[in-house]
Parts: structure tokens; sequence; C-alpha cells
């Protein structure tokens, strides 16, 4: 009876969807850390202990999945094309994102009503120059750039060698063989960590919902609302929009399909640490092909800043009402052109979103100091325009395998578990 029961149980809990699973370790852990407050910071290891082995993931992860993906495309022009649209969508995608940010931000008045002072001062950052964008591309030793984790550098040494494989031909294809196999192994242990998704996000909420009380959170709570509300109106209306319009596909189960990514990267808050599970949506989801899956979304959480992008919209016009600056249309059209064009020289640098944000203040004559007025929020924030950031990559993804005849609409429109 016992073994039956278990049995029972066991079933049913493998037949709950990965994503109601981790929501329910979210809500669990937003319940834990307001009952605990700073308390709850004793499960913050459980969180720790999943972000580290999603880290582990990353580098190999990318480093084989591309090189699986150059190779099954067989045709340098092919990638050219594929990555001509990746980023031209990337950089669309971008403009729109800090329209609606800018816009939300103008309509529901954040910043007005709200005195704070500004008690430290924050450094303007400079964008690295094309050149520099342009050299550090390329990495000296690739195996400091995979020990390092420096992912725009493995974008381009797996590229080279996956291209210098499919060149040779036949005498390629047992090192092709070999990634191929890697690649798989790869796919698999990202299953198994992912396993264990649910308790590695309810240890990450339970520490930040205990580590932000009311007090900090009320007088600000409009900002965040309307960071919110920007970042749902982007996925549903520009992703969603842009899937019917030019990829005549249901936007409803691309959104389905993304789910498990999403919770990931709310909670994690880092593009990079999602990308195992993106690729796993991608796939098994979203039928998009391990060609187009491999090539594109690691490009994409490398250099896709939309949730960023917005962010940069709602707190340039908070922090315009906040210190009574009226802003001109030239000045809106300045953050959207300034914001978009940042996004190409930042989005490689740690602490892009700071670099980007002072960028676009110091372009309109905003005080810089005002920056630190969201810094006690900022990873609310982060966890918005990472989820963002994820949606975009896999959005564009799916997007370029439609455009390239590599997308299955079998699996892509095939039901979903509730």
């Amino acid at each position: 009876m016992s073994d039956s029961t278990t049995s029972a149980g066991g079933g049913l809990w493998r037949r709950i969807p990965l994503w109601q699973k981790i929501l329910a370790g979210l809500a669990l852990g937003v319940l834990t850390g307001a009952l605990l407050g700073e308390d709850a910071s004793v499960f913050k290891p459980l969180g720790d202990i999943f972000i580290n082995a999603i880290k582990m993931l990353i580098v190999p992860l990318v480093f084989s999945t591309l090189v699986v993906g150059i190779t099954a495309m067989r045709d340098p022009q092919k990638m050219g094309r594929i990555g001509a649209r990746t980023i031209a969508l990337y950089l669309l995608t971008t403009a729109f994102a800090i329209a609606i940010g800018l816009f939300a931000s103008w309509l529901f008045q954040p910043g007005t009503g709200l005195e704070m002072s500004f008690d430290s001062a924050v450094e303007a950052k400079e964008a690295p120059s094309l050149r520099e964008i342009l050299v550090n591309l390329v990495p000296q030793n690739p195996i400091d750039a995979l020990a390092n984790g420096n992912i725009l550098q493995i974008i381009v040494f797996a590229i080279g060698l996956g291209i210098s494989l499919t060149l040779i031909g036949d005498k390629g294809e047992p090192v092709v063989r070999v990634f191929e196999s890697f690649a798989e192994a790869m796919v698999k242990l990202t299953n198994i960590v992912m396993a264990f998704a649910p308790i590695g996000v309810f240890g990450l909420i339970a520490h930040v919902a205990g580590s932000y009380g009311l007090e900090v959170l009320l007088p600000l709570a409009k900002v965040i609302g309307v960071a919110y509300l920007a970042s749902a109106l982007h996925v549903l209306l520009v992703y969603s929009g842009l899937l019917a319009l030019l990829g005549r596909l249901n936007p409803l189960r691309y959104l389905q399909g993304i789910l498990d990514a999403l919770v990931v990267a709310y909670s994690s808050a880092s593009s990079s640490g999602t990308l195992p599970v993106s690729l796993r949506c991608a796939r098994n989801n979203l039928g998009v092909s391990e060609g187009v899956s491999g090539f594109v979304l690691p490009v994409g959480a490398t250099i896709n800043m939309d949730g960023t992008a917005i962010y940069q919209g709602v707190v340039a016009v908070f922090i315009a009402q906040l210190i009574g600056v009226d802003l001109s249309l030239a000045d809106y059209g300045m953050i959207i052109v300034t914001g978009t064009l940042a996004s190409i020289g930042t989005a490689g640098v740690p602490g892009a979103g700071l670099v980007m944000l002072s960028i676009v203040m110091a372009q309109i004559g905003l005080p810089l100091e005002a920056i630190a007025v969201i810094a006690g929020i900022d990873r609310l924030l982060d966890m918005a325009r990472t989820s963002v950031n994820v949606a975009g990559d896999l959005m564009v993804t799916t997007l370029v395998g439609k455009s390239e005849g590599e997308l299955d609409e079998s699996v892509y429109n095939a039901p979903r578990k509730s």
C-alpha cells in the first residue's frame, strides 16, 4: 500500500510541468522571506549551490553547442545571413524597449511627489571604443577565455573552429562527432541540474524577499511597478507581435514554451546563467533546430539588452521627474538613439546596465549622483530586466529559425501541459 502510494505520488510529481514546480518554489520562498525576514538568508546556500551548478554548465554548453551549430549549417554564407538577421532583430527590439520604458514613465510619472537626496556620487562610465570592442573580441589564448568565462571571446573561437571543421570536410567528422556527443551530454546534465531548480529558486527568493523590507520598497514601489509593467508590455506586445506579424506564429505557444526559462531568469537575474534552460526550451518546446538555437541564443545572452533598455527609459524619466527636470522631445529621442547604440558597445562589459544608464544620463544632462537612488532596489529591477532579455533571446531564435526553415512547427504548436 505504501509502495503504491509512494509510486503514485512520484508519478504525480513527474507529471507536473517544471515551470509550475519552480513557480511553487518561488511562491514558497516569498512567503518564507516575508515571515522570517533577514533570518530567511539561512536558505541562501540552496540558491547558491543551484546557481553554481548552472554556471558550471555555461562555458562547456556554449562552446560545444556553438561548434555543433556551426558545423550543422555546413554553409558559412548561411551563418553570415543568420548572424545579420539576429543582430538586426536585437537592435530593433532594443529601440522598441527604450521607447516603451520612456512612454510608461511619462504616462505614470513614478518620480512625481517624491523627495530624495543624493548622498553618494556615481562616477561617469565610458563605453569602450569601437577599436577596443573589435580587438577584445579575439582571444589571445582561447583556453584562458574558456577558463575566465569570456563569452564573447568563446563565441568567436567556437565560430572559427566550427567553420574550420566544416571546411576540412571528412577529416573533421571525427571531431564533429566528439562535439556532438559532448553537447548531448551537456544537455543531459542540464536536465539533471534543472530537476533541482525548485529548491534552488526557493533558496534564492527567500533570501531576496527577506532582505527587502517594506520600508525600502514602499517609497519606490511606483518605479518598480512601472518597470515591471513596461517589461510585461514589451514581451506581450513587441515580442508576441513580431512573432505573429513576421513569423505567422501563435504567440501563446511561444509564451507557454518559454515559462521554464523565464522563471529561472527572474530568480537568478542572470541571462548567461539561464542559457542552458533557454537552449532546452528552444529545442524541446519551440522546435528550433540545434544549429540555429546553438548559434543565436549564446549571441543573444551576450548582446541582447532589451530589459536593460526598458530599465534605462524608466529610470531616466524617473530621475528627471525626481529632480524636476522637464525632458524635451529631443531628449526622448536622444535617450532612444544613445541607448540603442550603447547596447552594442557595452553588452559584454561587467555592470553593463550602469554603464549604459550613465551614458544616457550624461547625454541629456541628468546628475549621475541620482543613480544612487535606485541602488537599493536594483536587484528587483534586475530580475525583471533579465526576464525580458531571456524572452527576447528566445523570440529572436524562434523568428530566425522560422525564416531559415529550421523551426519544427509540429513541436512549436504542440499542446503544453497546464
